[in-house]
């Protein structure tokens, strides 16, 4: 998994492109906003972390399979470069993480019957719900 992300951290591209959001003036003038892109066919994941990655990521990932992260929180280049590289790793973290499977509950014989019994009552009442016929 750690080899995976240092990849990643070396395949990364970033490029700065202007920012909106707090600066003042010199948001005009100065490319803060950092832009990062990650291809994830290049990372050679195993096809069910390319999956859930594909999930997880959403409209982050391209049709070319890129990941693109976007960081224009903060003021600096540098923080925006962090901020970028950290969300990065973390989805890729996620994406990592095999969803537990389910254990399936088992009924006894007394359980079963109540449940039928409640739906049953539950049936009964809905029906009572019907149209009245003075016939």
């Amino acid at each position: 998994m750690n080899e995976v992300i240092d990849r990643a951290q070396a395949l990364a591209t970033e490029s700065f492109i202007a920012s909106t959001g707090p600066g003042g003036q010199n948001v005009n003038k100065v490319a803060t906003a950092c832009q990062l892109r990650l291809d994830c066919y290049a990372l050679r994941l195993s096809p069910e972390v390319f999956a859930r990655l594909k999930e997880l990521a959403g409209s982050r990932m391209t049709l070319r399979g890129e990941l693109v992260f976007t960081a224009r929180r903060f003021r600096t280049q540098e923080a925006n470069r962090a901020d970028a590289r950290e969300r990065m790793v973390e989805l890729l973290t996620e994406a990592h993480k095999f969803p537990e499977k389910r254990a399936k509950s088992r009924l006894n014989r007394i359980g079963k019957e109540q449940r039928i019994k409640g739906k049953k009552l539950r049936g009964s009442v809905k029906a009572g719900r019907g149209k009245v016929s003075f016939d």
